[in-house]
């Protein structure tokens, strides 16, 4: 496409990338499972735009988020990671991009997402970021301009996944769901209780959205630091 000249390339050099900065760790073979778990799901029918959120902040969301875009990059698929905490953006830290518009300038129509949208050095995956943050963060993420931006990706990319709020916090990512395909839901391993899990399970059901699995995150074993399960 002609845009993809256009897009900026910025250094992708972090830490928790684990499978961009080590593919071949056992790390980053549980995200190539994870991967392998989401495309053998719904067989029949495409899984094309996926929520990827937790009960509370630091369970690990933005790293699960930009590790599995790696691994879904590196088989060749056309990917993007869309920033949708609106409240506490954290990718373009990651991924060491600008911020200076981003989604919510897009939504806003201050913008267009030719525009916006970001390379990264992992061929593949591309990135937009969130932008200045709004005063309505919720009404932005359910708007129709919402639901159109993420129609037009659709036709762009094969696999589109959204970096949401935590679900406890504000219903961001319960508003998400509704508009994408399913919700991948991060606990974390000695840190997440488990009422707010069960609680975070029965607000998702509660608005009807598709739990995709939950990945176990800081699993402290020897071989396995990440494990994915089926709802």
């Amino acid at each position: 496409m002609a845009r993809k000249n256009k897009d900026k390339v910025f250094q992708l050099e972090n830490k928790n990338l684990i499978s961009l900065t080590n593919p071949k760790s056992p790390i980053a073979e549980q995200f190539r499972t994870v991967r392998t778990n989401i495309e053998f799901l719904s067989p029949d029918v495409d899984l094309q735009t996926i929520v990827v959120t937790s009960p509370n902040p630091a369970e690990g969301k933005s790293t699960i988020t930009a590790n599995l875009a790696v691994v879904f990059a590196q088989q060749g698929k056309r990917v993007l990671i869309i920033d949708s905490d609106l409240r506490k953006p954290t990718v373009h830290h990651m991924f060491h991009l600008e911020n200076n518009i981003g989604l919510s300038n897009v939504l806003t129509k201050q913008t267009t997402f030719e525009r916006t949208v970001q390379a990264t050095k992992q061929e593949n995956l591309w990135i937009l970021t969130s932008g200045p943050i709004p005063p309505n963060p919720s009404e932005l993420l359910g708007s129709r301009n919402m639901m159109a931006l993420l129609e037009k990706f659709k036709n762009e990319y094969d696999i589109i996944l959204l970096d949401s709020p935590p679900v406890l916090a504000v219903t961001d990512a319960q508003v998400l769901s509704h508009l994408t395909d399913g919700v991948v839901l991060v606990v974390s391993s000695g840190k997440t209780q488990i009422d707010s899990a069960k609680k975070t399970q029965e607000l998702l059901e509660g608005v009807k959205a598709k739990i995709l699995g939950i990945i176990l995150n800081n699993k402290k074993t020897q071989d396995n630091p990440y494990y994915y399960g089926e709802q």
